[in-house]
């Protein structure tokens, strides 16, 4: 008799998790279950999830001890996917899979491929969670992935991809010569759920990825689909440096609040992945990460170009439609 996986999903109903959720439903096999507290038991993302046989386990990520590991009673997978600001709720999420006996715990990596150490504030905080789950001596992955092609589309100056946009995106960090691996919101879900299950990626972190493009090819691409221009605005790495240090001049003084952090997280980014190329397959097995098209050959992932065409067809689904107003 064929055994089901018992996954759960802390984050389950933002981007990323409800990617995750879809791709183990997709796959079968698996038992997924949402962590999610009592107050948003109702979250319209979450009643979507639990619609397709989502099943939810409500606790919060600041209860005891002993209620965690109850919350984690029998599960043998924790994915987590949260959001910026709950990277260190972690570390007692972490500390009771290892008493509730899970066996593999995934950390909330899920980002570009970056070093530690001062690079990326967001990168460190999410090291600080790997190291505490390394010291538990807990089975654990991190997974990594490329930047999503539903955040790398430039808009169309006609208007014609605007349902699915959040901003302009005109911007190429040095005339977007930078090679950078990319991927489709929808494939990070059908990685990881092969990931998961995978006995060599125990212990190891893995790099997922659909494509490898330099953003200016990405603009190419679009025009050549669309027959439009798209607009082309220039960053020097003198301007990517001064967003960098005023970024972080404004946020080291502060609590977490988002309407600091998010330009510091976003110039960060731009120095990682567009300045010093950090977020290419090369370099990520320099890092010691296997390589995800090497271990599942198999899989084919959607193309850039598949997914322009959905836009331009009107059928691709926007990111954070549900909580950022668009910006042109």
């Amino acid at each position: 008799m064929a055994t089901t996986t018992k996954v759960l999903l802390v984050g389950a109903t933002g981007e990323t998790g409800r990617s995750i959720a879809n791709g183990l439903l997709e796959a079968g096999g698996f038992e997924v279950f949402a962590f999610t507290r009592p107050a948003s038991a109702k979250k319209p993302q979450l009643v979507d999830l639990e619609k397709k046989g989502v099943i939810t386990r409500q606790c919060d990520l600041e209860a005891s001890p002993a209620e965690l590991a109850e919350a984690l009673k029998d599960i043998d997978i924790v994915v987590s996917s949260v959001g910026p600001s709950d990277q260190l709720s972690q570390l007692k999420l972490a500390t009771a899979a290892k008493v509730a006996g899970v066996k593999r715990f995934i950390p909330c990596a899920f980002i570009t491929v970056c070093a530690p150490g001062g690079i990326m504030w967001l990168r460190d905080e999410k090291e600080k969670v790997f190291n505490h789950v390394k010291q538990l001596k807990l089975p654990y992955t991190i997974i990594d992935v490329g930047w999503w092609y539903q955040i790398a589309t430039p808009r169309l100056t006609s208007g014609k991809i605007d349902y699915a946009m959040t901003t302009a995106n005109d911007e190429l960090i040095e005339e977007g010569k930078t090679p950078s691996a990319f991927v489709d919101l929808r494939d990070i879900g059908k990685w990881v759920a092969r990931i998961i299950v995978d006995p060599r990626t125990e212990n190891k972190m893995v790099f997922s990825y659909n494509t490898v493009m330099s953003p200016a090819e990405i603009f190419d691409t679009v025009e050549k689909l669309s027959g439009e221009k798209v607009d082309r605005k220039n960053v020097p790495k003198e301007v990517v440096m001064e967003r960098v240090t005023s970024g972080r001049a404004s946020s080291e003084t502060y609590p977490f609040d988002a309407t600091k952090f998010t330009p510091r997280i976003a110039a960060e980014y731009q120095l990682s992945w567009g300045l010093r190329g950090d977020n290419v397959p090369e370099y990520a097995k320099y890092l010691g990460y296997l390589d995800a098209q090497e271990l599942y050959p198999d899989f084919k992932p959607i193309s850039f170009e598949e997914y322009t065409k959905e836009l331009l067809g009107g059928t691709a689904v926007g990111v954070y439609t549900d909580r950022i107003s668009r910006i042109y």
